[in-house]
């Protein structure tokens, strides 16, 4: 009854604001851009300026602030302003044919563009791109570090990265999403409040700082989880000591243009907070009114407003990961924006076995650059809610997986350009130089990535040591040049269950057999090696 209701309704908007758009109005210049060169601190965070600084990105027109009186202007000749881009240099406003002419004939217009792409007047019933809907809650029964969530983890090697020491401590996450419900109150996510990991929270729907309002989406919650939750002997996500903005674009209740326009806002708030990376499990291709829709010819990561947004987001060195979508069985079933974007990382979902998931979108965009970038789980993959675990299904659940590597390994490397992490990411991937258009280049692998970045980085020298015999039935030796402060061993479930000090060997006689960790402290550094006990 609902549905049909909203039906009604759109039906009745639809034809008596046909002659209505969205448009963006593009100013012509910043007039007092030459205050925020004298000060950027006006306008953008230290941590901000230091991103620019370690990747050697300097500062452009961009960056410095919309002009306020503009927006004035706008307002002035009658029209509603309450979304702008610095980036873009604009504002999204509604308007006629006639406000549109009028518009253009402003001394400071540049440009007038509409978010329309055809004259389709008639509403539509979108397909579900952003979470695959099949989940289900887990009593808590799990008795051991990473818990359910090992599988996950391992599957894209990244405890070796955690073994190492890179956790995500210092890094900054902005998750732009639908809504955080329980991230304030859930047990799951106590330890980022206790350890102050939680820095801000907008909604750029509604604007105010509500976002963990239990009437929102819990898709963000999920989103969060996978990177940050943590359940003491249960569940330990991807990088667990980031820190993270979390930030509202995505109206789950309609899809309509205007969420671009969020998200942008969103990208921009977090270039200021000088955040490292953005996750975003969002896409669009079609909307409530279906003159705003999206063919696959527009997936080139350049048509849509957001593509747009997300590209200069990563000319700024943020690292933006978006999932590809959740079409795959559908008529469409090619990617979303801005996972087109080529600066993009876009990620597509497989199954514990390693194979594609059926319902994950297929590449190339629409200019033939290959995409996804790469894959990680998204089929029956784990994150936590309030104090449970959860099993979710999607590229959306596979997208916060990267990001938590990401931020591992950014720690690791933090002069690194983005546009290196982004190619060793794909060559260390599972495909490559091979892939295909569910998959990208395959199963993402960090620890390879950083096994190999250590061995060539002309920063860091691995120094020379050596293990025998592996695999070991006894006693396992390491030769090394240097002296070796301590030695670790963990298991592939993430538990300690030895350590000697002083020592260049340990026993493992009693070890059952599988795959384990030794964690290597030497005076300066901590490397890890995997070995097999037989």
């Amino acid at each position: 009854m609902k549905k049909l209701l909203l039906f009604c309704l759109l039906t009745g908007y639809f034809s008596s604001s046909a002659q209505t758009k969205l448009v963006f109005v593009y100013f012509t210049d910043k007039p007092n851009k030459a205050a925020f060169y004298a000060n950027p601190l006006s306008e953008l965070t230290q941590k901000s300026l230091n991103r620019r600084t370690t990747l050697g990105i300097p500062l452009n027109d961009q960056d410095a602030p919309i002009e306020p009186s503009y927006l004035q202007n706008l307002q002035n000749l009658g029209f509603t302003v309450t979304d702008y881009s610095k980036w873009l240099n604009g504002a999204a406003v509604k308007a006629t044919p006639a406000q549109i002419t009028l518009l253009q004939a402003q001394p400071f217009v540049q440009s007038v563009e509409s978010f329309a792409r055809n004259s389709s007047t008639g509403p539509t019933i979108k397909p579900v791109n952003k979470w695959k809907d099949n989940t289900s809650f887990q009593k808590i029964q799990t008795s051991f570090n990473y818990g359910s969530g090992t599988a996950q983890i391992d599957q894209v090697n990244i405890k070796p990265l955690h073994l190492a020491g890179y956790t995500g401590t210092g890094i900054s996450i902005a998750v732009i999403d639908a809504g955080f419900p329980t991230v304030n109150t859930g047990s799951a996510f106590s330890r980022l409040w206790a350890n102050n990991q939680i820095k801000a929270s907008y909604d750029f729907v509604t604007k105010n700082n509500d976002v963990y309002n239990t009437t929102l989406s819990t898709h963000g919650t999920a989103i969060l989880g996978i990177i940050g939750g943590y359940l003491e002997n249960i569940f330990v996500g991807a990088a667990p000591d980031a820190d993270f903005y979390l930030y509202r674009s995505e109206n789950a209740t309609v899809e309509i243009p205007e969420e671009e326009m969020y998200w942008i806002e969103a990208a921009e708030e977090a270039d200021r907070k000088g955040v490292e990376i953005i996750t975003s499990s969002l896409g669009y291709n079609v909307f409530d009114d279906p003159q705003y829709n999206y063919t696959y010819a527009d997936m080139n990561g350049s048509t849509s407003f957001i593509a747009r947004g997300a590209g200069i987001a990563t000319e700024k060195g943020i690292f933006v990961l978006a999932a590809t979508g959740n079409s795959g069985q559908q008529p469409w079933h090619y990617l979303l924006t801005p996972a087109d974007n080529a600066k993009v990382f876009s990620i597509g979902a497989v199954d514990a076995a390693g194979n594609s998931s059926d319902f994950s979108s297929y590449g190339p965009n629409s200019l033939g650059i290959i995409k996804p970038d790469g894959s990680t789980q998204g089929t029956s993959t784990t994150t936590v809610y309030d104090g449970s675990t959860l099993i979710v299904n999607g590229t959306s659940i596979a997208t916060p997986i990267a990001a938590g590597g990401v931020a591992c390994f950014i720690q690791a490397f933090p002069t690194m350009s983005r546009e290196q992490v982004r190619t060793k990411l794909r060559q260390s991937a599972s495909l490559y130089p091979n892939y295909t258009d569910q998959m990208g280049y395959g199963i993402l692998n960090f620890g390879n990535m950083y096994n190999s970045v250590l061995s060539t980085s002309e920063h860091v020298k691995k120094e020379k040591f050596s293990l025998f015999p592996n695999p070991v039935k006894n006693i396992l030796n390491i030769i090394s040049a240097y002296e070796v402060k301590s030695l670790e061993v963990y298991d592939n479930l993430g538990r300690l269950i030895r350590k000697n000090n002083d020592q260049k060997m340990v026993n493992v006689e009693d070890f059952s057999r599988g795959i384990y960790y030794l964690k290597i402290q030497t005076k300066d550094k901590i490397y890890y090696e995997k070995f097999i006990k037989e």
